[in-house]
């Protein structure tokens, strides 16, 4: 009896590739998403009525925040150290992968 025979593997790079980046590049733009939305709650839902019992108002657009700085110099209202990290760390990842993701899928696109 003849066994029956079995496709030759396929070599070369794997399809997967790009995908994976196109997930990495979509989970930390989540992420920086999810990190604004914490920054921009507590910027002006949070601290909404901040402005009304300081005198040294500060603002601040990327990433949002309202904080109050007294005489002293204490700071009432900012964001947490960790959120901001995590802000820049996912935005950034986010650009550089869906960049590459894009280079790669055009790449073999043109193959």
């Amino acid at each position: 009896m003849t066994q029956p025979t079995t496709p030759a593997a396929r070599t070369g790079a794997s399809p997967s590739g790009p995908k994976q980046l196109w997930g990495v590049a979509t989970a930390s733009f989540v992420v920086f998403l999810a990190a604004w939305a914490l920054s921009w709650i507590k910027a002006y839902a949070i601290n909404d009525d901040l402005p009304n019992a300081c005198g040294d108002v500060r603002r601040q657009v990327f990433p949002p925040e309202v904080t109050c700085v007294s005489g002293s110099g204490t700071v009432t209202g900012a964001n947490a150290g960790w959120i901001e990290v995590l802000f820049f760390a996912s935005f950034t990842v986010a650009v550089l992968f869906g960049t590459l993701a894009l280079a790669v899928t055009m790449a073999v696109r043109r193959r």
